[in-house]
């Protein structure tokens, strides 16, 4: 077959073999164009000459011509090295093989091969290299014909296959290996042969499923192109792998270590600390988790200690599983107590604090009773491993951690019974901070609830309803207090107020504020007067000069029989009042205006009041800026949620539902809830009037009748509400009251009448300075009217008002 055009040299073509034809003399009679390029020297030019005559100068040595020569007649071939001359004059170092022959007429010749040694050598050096690698090779190496059959395989790969190579030559790979691997070979191999693309690095399973392999197939051609086969290198990879492997298991550890910090280091709470591990162990590192800690834990008490753990049971915290059902709740037992058998291995590790890794459902089995549903539970989830850890702290241990795998899933080893160690260690100190919290923060509350008012007065005319939730600020109190005061004359004091910061200075320093506000509240005082007088006590209520006040403040106050209310603010948030629309139909909060004022300590600030009449049945809203505050909002859009919250109410308003709505609100959304960790304070008010006939007043001319009409009255009015048995009393002090006016007013004199849970009496004049009670001696002839009033009366004071004083007194009403 003639070569195609433009195809690659043969092997022959790069070997250079000539062939010469010698008489018996060595004399040529053919020389081949092989031989004209290696020598340099045409047919026609050397035919006839001896051979001998193209030689180096020490090769035409006549015995070896006859040496020769001798050889091929004797054994008909010699083989041997020579140096011929070529026609530019420089030596060609020739290998030649001759054997004598005969022609058909019996004529013997020399026939004689020559080829060039350095191209000889090149390729007994590619060829010994070919075969060292095959021999010596530590990677698997085999050939394929275009049949996919082995056709050269060497002895690493025999020793990978576990297969003789006799065994493999002239046989597929669906013939020698297992289906499950030689189908997708087969295919590989047959792509590689169709396409010319090589396949490198290729894992596969050992033909008997222990270990790994990395096989790169490629097409093997000859110098025309033409397809031969394919060859194929394997390495054995399994160590290699598993050493990644481990590398990939020590980083999903550390990631898991990091990733359990994370989940554990905001939180505070045991519960939840305890949830959250369970739930970043599986399924990540198993497949069932439980967290099981001492009752102390939860609940922040002193930690049992020494012998005291044996027979304690745990509670069953944190729980997580791979999968939900009825075997799984047998197992898990969340929120219940678990009794621990005294020989288990469970109590073993309680007690001493050393982990334990049971590999065997054999070791399952002996951990408790006979027969405990939770061990059975386990069994039929298929659990064949599990771990039992330590939760500790201080040398203090605290629980167990128990993690667990099922079904197909690797065992533990010891290399994670030390990750979970790892692991539990610093969840055990999680566990131990938020038990220290929590007995910190349940003290904290103590401190703080006790500075809270522990019930409020409720007039006639008034229901009051309030919350108070705690911040989430660690174990520091907040400075939000309220308060509501019985003021004269069945008026009523509502209060709310901040104290900047957080900690105990905060909280001593909201209880002195607490205490200032109701001691001048005793006096009477206007709203705005009021703050005026604390601002000017800053100094004092402050815990020193490095720690000044700075407090928020709002202060109302309400009279139920004319339903006339009177506020102001230090800087605090505006009060809602809800009022029934009948149009709408529901109730509508809108905020108060009101003078902003601002906090209490920042001097040189007025305060005003601001007076509403108030519709009968409306709502009084007042609350600290935790309940509306939220991250990266206005305060404004706060307040929007709180009136939105509180509106659209239909039919009679509950004080209780309202308050408890309005708290909810804090946890309906985390990007709503308090940005800040503040605490709440809220105070709601329904604000009515007293009773038809219920108050009774009168103005009279300061003349010496006005002390019999203000008595005539005063029985007539009593007689008229049933209260004929403290008429006579009531009698006697009006008229000393009204006397004291008398003599020391020069204007009408004012007398009201209010009956609520206990009956007021109110005396007016324009006189502004307040009587004052003294001790009158045996022969003075007055001075003995406010002394009869301040020994006969439930209780009694003065006020200022616009254009005088007033001075009142509460009777006690028959039971």
């Amino acid at each position: 077959m003639s070569e195609a055009p433009g195809a690659a040299d043969s092997l022959l073509d790069t070997l250079r073999i000539g062939v010469v034809i010698l008489d018996t003399g060595g004399r040529i009679l053919l020389w081949t164009p092989a031989i004209e390029e290696l020598l340099g020297w045409r047919g026609d030019e050397v035919a006839g000459h001896r051979f001998v005559e193209f030689l180096e100068e020490p090769e035409r040595d006549p015995d070896t011509t006859r040496r020769i020569y001798g050889e091929l007649r004797h054994g008909r071939q010699w083989r041997g090295i020579l140096r011929g001359k070529h026609r530019d004059g420089y030596p060609v170092e020739i290998e030649a093989r001759a054997m004598l022959l005969e022609d058909a007429d019996s004529e013997p010749f020399i026939l004689a091969n020559v080829v060039e040694i350095s191209r000889l050598r090149a390729i007994e050096h590619n060829l010994a290299a070919l075969d060292a690698l095959f021999d010596s090779s530590p990677l698997g190496i085999a050939l394929f014909d275009e049949k996919k059959r082995f056709v050269r395989v060497n002895k690493a790969l025999a020793r990978l296959n576990k297969t003789p190579v006799e065994k493999l030559l002239g046989r597929t790979v669906e013939e020698v290996l297992p289906d499950f691997m030689a189908r997708e070979i087969s295919q590989v191999q047959s792509a590689v042969l169709a396409t010319g693309r090589t396949v490198v690095d290729m894992v596969m399973p050992a033909p008997d499923g222990k270990g790994s392999r990395s096989v790169s197939y490629g097409r093997l051609t000859d110098r025309t192109g033409r397809v031969l086969g394919v060859s194929c290198t394997i390495m054995d990879i399994t160590e290699r792998r598993e050493a990644l492997e481990k590398v990939e298991r020590a980083r999903q550890r550390l990631k898991l270590l990091d990733d359990v910090g994370v989940a554990l280091g905001d939180l505070l709470d045991v519960r939840k600390i305890s949830q959250a591990l369970a739930e970043a162990l599986v399924p990540r590192f198993a497949d069932y988790a439980g967290v099981m800690l001492f009752s102390a834990v939860a609940y922040g008490d002193e930690l049992p200690r020494g012998g005291q753990l044996t027979g304690v049971p745990l509670l069953q915290l944190g729980v997580a599983a791979k999968r939900t059902g009825p075997n799984v709740e047998r197992m898990l037992r969340v929120g219940q107590d678990i009794a621990l058998a005294p020989d288990s291995f469970f109590a073993t590790v309680l007690a001493t604090g050393v982990p334990h890794l049971a590999a065997s459902q054999r070791e399952l089995l002996a951990a408790t009773y006979p027969g405990d549903p939770k061990v059975q539970a386990a069994l039929d989830l298929g659990i064949h491993s599990l771990m039992a850890v330590p939760l500790s702290a201080r040398g203090i241990v605290l629980g167990l951690l128990v993690i667990s795998r099922a079904e197909r899933r690797d065992p533990f080893d010891r290399d994670d019974l030390a990750f979970t160690m790892e692991l539990a260690g610093r969840a055990g100190v999680s566990l131990d901070n938020a038990r220290l919290y929590a007995r910190e923060r349940e003290g904290a509350l103590m401190l703080q609830r006790s500075l809270l008012p522990q019930r409020v007065p409720s007039p006639p005319g008034v229901r009051v309803g309030y919350r108070y939730v705690p911040g989430s600020s660690g174990a520091e109190v907040g400075g939000d207090w309220f308060d509501v005061i019985s003021l004269a004359g069945g008026r009523i004091a509502l209060v709310v107020g901040d104290v900047m910061g957080h900690g105990l200075r905060a909280a001593a320093t909201m209880g002195r504020l607490r205490t200032a506000v109701r001691t001048l509240a005793a006096l009477d005082l206007p709203p705005d007067a009021l703050l005026r007088r604390i601002n000017d006590l800053a100094d004092d209520l402050a815990q020193g000069p490095d720690d000044p006040l700075m407090a928020t403040c709002v202060y109302a106050v309400y009279d139920p029989s004319t339903r006339h209310c009177t506020l102001a603010r230090a800087g605090h948030v505006p009060p809602l009042l809800l009022t029934f629309s009948t149009r709408a139909g529901c109730w509508t909060a809108e905020p108060l205006e009101l003078p902003s004022g601002a906090p209490l300590g920042v001097g040189g600030v007025a305060f005003e009041s601001a007076d509403f009449e108030i519709e009968e049945g409306a709502v009084l809203v007042l609350y600290t800026d935790g309940l509306i505050e939220a991250r990266d909002e206005d305060i404004s859009e706060g307040l929007d949620r709180l009136c939105e919250r509180l509106s659209g109410v239909r039919g009679e308003f509950d004080i209780e539902d309202a308050c408890d709505d309005v708290i909810a609100m804090l946890g309906d959304d985390v990007a709503n809830a308090p940005a800040s960790v503040d605490d709440v304070a809220l105070l709601m008010a329904q604000l009515g009037g007293l009773p038809e006939d219920s108050t009774a007043c009168w103005s009279f001319p300061a003349e010496t009748r006005a002390v019999r009409q203000a008595r005539t009255e005063v029985r007539r009015t009593l007689l008229g509400w049933g209260l004929e048995a403290i008429s006579d009393e009531a009698e006697l002090l009006v008229s000393e009251l009204v006397t004291n006016s008398l003599r020391y007013a020069r204007g009408p004199i004012g007398v009201r009448m209010v009956r609520g849970s206990s009956l007021l009496v109110e005396v007016s004049d324009p006189l502004p300075e307040p009587p004052r009670e003294r001790a009158a001696a045996l022969d003075d002839e007055g001075g003995r009217g406010i002394q009869l009033v301040a020994h006969s009366a439930r209780r009694w004071g003065t006020r200022h008002g616009p254009i005088g004083k007033t001075v009142w007194f509460e009777l006690s009403l028959p039971a």
